[in-house]
């Protein structure tokens, strides 16, 4: 489930109107519903256009939540880091992005310490795959099989899913769970 709305357009939909997620809100929803995972509406925004100045999160939202129904796995969408050396890459090989930023680092590690337990990024892998690919084939232009340059993009999303994996803080942790069939879950 997800209560509340956030900024921003992504694959051309969406609006700038924001509504935070009403914490009261969310605990009724969740004990009606039974939700597996819930959405919460902070301050974060779709797409690679997200802010102009660094976002300030409503963390209290999270405590809220958390304290009233814990245990209830929380969801933060629109929070891709906007990583400025891809947008870089993407102008320097024929792209035009304008100057944006995305949800800090350390706003993204203080939700996850305050009950934030999925962190949707799309947007940094489209921009490291828009990246390795627009550099690729600037660099090899005789390039025309896919092959060989979404090689280049899968590794440039690997090294992204790898990064954020680390910053997370879930890397390595694999083994501290017992793997489960489908009818156990």
């Amino acid at each position: 489930g997800e209560l509340g709305t956030l900024g921003g357009i992504e694959d051309g939909v969406g609006s700038g109107k924001v509504m935070l997620t009403d914490p009261e809100e969310a605990v009724k929803f969740i004990k009606l519903t039974g939700v597996d995972a819930l959405a919460l509406a902070i301050g974060t925004s779709h797409g690679a256009y997200k802010f102009k100045v660094k976002p300030t999160l409503d963390m209290d939202i999270i405590n809220k939540v958390v304290e009233k129904i814990p245990g209830v796995p929380l969801v933060m969408h629109g929070s891709s880091s906007v990583p400025q050396e891809l947008i870089e890459i993407i102008n320097k090989y024929g792209g035009r992005l304008e100057k944006t930023m995305g949800v800090p680092m350390e706003s993204i590690k203080e939700a996850i310490k305050r009950g934030i337990r999925k962190i949707n990024v799309d947007t940094d892998g489209r921009l490291a795959m828009t990246g390795a690919t627009r550099k690729y084939l600037a660099e090899n232009p005789g390039a025309f099989d896919p092959r060989t340059y979404f090689g280049a993009a899968r590794e440039a999303v690997y090294q992204i899913v790898k990064g954020k994996m680390i910053d997370f803080g879930t890397a390595g942790h694999a083994g501290d769970y017992k793997p489960m069939t489908l009818e156990e879950m």
